[in-house]
């Protein structure tokens, strides 16, 4: 029910919603874990100046070896 509620908050452009769609997808709690999902989610909770998602973003982009992206999205997440 919870992830029916968020999804219906994501619609509205609640970036908060976005955010724990992407906890939700990330970690496969009450989902299955889809990682592409959870990406989408914490960019679009990023857009909306998510702190938390701009700094999971980075903290992705750094594990895939992407260190350039990886450090702007942590400057984003600090500012």
């Amino acid at each position: 029910r919870a992830v029916e509620l968020y999804e219906r908050a994501a619609k509205l452009g609640v970036k908060e919603a976005h955010y724990n769609l992407g906890a939700l997808y990330a970690n496969g709690t009450d989902v299955e874990k889809d990682m592409a999902k959870a990406i989408r989610h914490y960019e679009a909770a990023a857009m909306g100046g998510d702190v938390a998602a701009r700094k999971n973003l980075g903290c992705w982009e750094y594990k895939a070896g992407n260190f350039d992206l990886a450090l702007q999205h942590m400057m984003m997440s600090v500012k």
